[in-house]
């Protein structure tokens, strides 16, 4: 191993594990490590998690990459920080944590999310912050706990997310960047900054609010304290980074417009980058801060993607392997003889932002057999994705030439082209699999000079590695099918709710 030219550390705080990534110079990957720990559900619709376990996370997984990889703290050249988004992290006036995290799954807000839009008005709040106020996201969960637990928000000091609570323990500095600051609602979307309108409508003092950076900004450098319990040096770097999201897009390279970043996991989520704060009228996009100095990001998230053929799965077919239970589908016509799939299994988010949306198999007839209900399964979330395609055009978001695809669900040859004939364009796929913490340690080499940009990096780490181009006559049997099933959720809605 070359012991001159730096390393790069990108730490990533999710909700089951904090993982430390160490890339080279040339952006390979040189050893990952991961520390898991639980979250806490107390009461029905709560989720919560203590902040220490992430920096106990942080230090035992950072120390065991340096272990695994031999590589000198000296050698590292900077560190950048990801994470899961919208958590509510709430410290006092020292620094000390007041309350476990409420987390970006918690749902006990509704109340605070209705008051938000009615003291600002729903239309003003989606155009200054890009989004309408959900249960996820981190201003409801703000006034929750002024309304519920006055004793502690007294006490309140500092608001932080959980990756920027890992910041802080590294550095002793506040600080979080534009991308994950956005997914708070509480920034004005096309300023890059906290919105005071909207801290003065919820009364959060904005001394609370941490300064904010662009991601591959220095925000603080590693203290003596953080470099003992770690095995860092101190002095280290620490840049700015992203959230989960914009840091998954960095680490396949969505970057500019026109490439776009679709995961395909349980959930699945549509991400494109744009050069300017494209807001869907009606909030039915997540529109933030992109970790990219300068740009924007559209997001689409559905919630029942890969999700959906794995309850296929395990309730039509138990104890068979996915490969074995896709193949036969293969030789089932596009449009599945007319049977088609709704993928609402867990309610939806985009484009219906509905918990109680349902799944359904709609048009079921005595020829269809199990490899037409597969088949259906992979149309129906390819649909409901597209759902997202069509929405980002209508924001005017411009051509899209190319989706870039990661998850489990994109391992299927078959699955990626049904997704490349519905989108109608190219499908590939990339060199990195890391996702979140390898976008976070690229971000970190750009702001320590080793590239000069992101796109830069993105251009030099990331190759393509397999390609899956649209088939014109599938095109064409999709876009009939695809208008049927846009009719199915207004049609269902009432049963639904029923």
């Amino acid at each position: 191993m070359n012991h001159t030219s730096p390393y790069f550390l990108g730490i990533d705080v999710s909700t089951t594990a904090t993982k430390a990534l160490l890339m080279d110079a040339t952006g390979q990957v040189a050893g990952t490590a991961a520390t898991e720990y639980p979250f806490e559900t107390p009461r029905p619709l709560w989720s919560e998690q203590h902040p220490r376990l992430w920096w106990e996370g942080t230090q035992q997984s950072i120390r065991a990459v340096l272990a695994q990889t031999s590589v000198s703290p000296a050698q590292i050249g900077g560190v950048g920080l990801t994470g899961q988004m919208h958590g509510l992290v709430l410290l006092d006036e020292n620094g000390e944590v007041l309350r476990p995290a409420i987390l970006w799954n918690d749902q006990r807000t509704q109340a605070q999310c209705d008051a938000i839009h009615a003291r600002l008005g729903r239309e003003r709040f989606i155009q200054i912050t890009g989004n309408v106020a959900l249960t996820g996201f981190t201003a409801p969960k703000i006034l929750w706990v002024k309304e519920n637990e006055p004793d502690v928000y007294a006490k309140a000091a500092h608001i932080l997310l959980p990756k920027d609570y890992v910041r802080y323990k590294l550095t002793g500095a506040f600080g979080m960047d534009k991308a994950d600051g956005a997914g708070t609602v509480l920034m004005d979307l096309r300023a890059r900054n906290w919105s005071g309108e909207v801290l003065s409508a919820l009364d959060i003092p904005p001394a609370w609010m941490p300064p904010l950076y662009e991601g591959p900004q220095i925000t603080g450098r590693v203290t003596p304290e953080a470099a003992a319990a770690t095995g860092l040096q101190a002095g280290t770097p620490v840049m700015a980074g992203g959230g989960d999201q914009a840091a998954q897009a960095v680490g396949v390279g969505a970057v500019t417009e026109g490439i776009v970043a679709l995961t395909l996991g349980t959930s699945g989520v549509v991400f494109a980058t744009a050069n300017g704060a494209f807001i869907e009228p009606e909030g039915r996009l997540h529109a933030f801060c992109h970790s990219v100095p300068g740009k924007w990001h559209l997001m689409g998230v559905m919630l029942s993607a890969a999700g959906s053929l794995r309850w296929y799965r395990d309730t039509f077919a138990p104890g068979i392997g996915f490969d074995d239970l896709l193949a036969p589908a293969a030789n089932i016509p596009a449009g599945s003889d007319g049977l088609l799939f709704l993928p609402y299994l867990t309610g939806e988010r985009t484009p219906h932002p509905d918990p109680l949306a349902r799944g359904a198999f709609v048009g079921l007839t005595v020829r269809h057999t199990l490899p037409h209900l597969t088949r259906a399964v992979l149309e129906g979330v390819a649909f409901g994705l597209r759902d997202s395609f069509a929405l980002m055009k209508s924001s005017g978001l411009g051509a899209i030439h190319q989706v870039r695809v990661s998850g489990g669900g994109a391992k299927s040859p078959l699955w990626r082209q049904i997704l490349a004939d519905v989108f109608g364009c190219e499908l590939v796929t990339v060199n990195t699999t890391e996702g979140a913490a390898y976008g976070a340690a690229l971000l970190a080499a750009v702001g320590a000079g080793q590239y000069p940009s992101v796109e830069a990096a993105c251009e030099a780490a990331i190759r393509l590695t397999g390609s899956t181009t649209p088939q014109p006559e599938q095109v064409n049997a999709y876009e009939q099918a695809y208008r049927l099933y846009q009719g199915l959720y207004p049609a269902l809605k009432p049963t639904f709710h029923a």
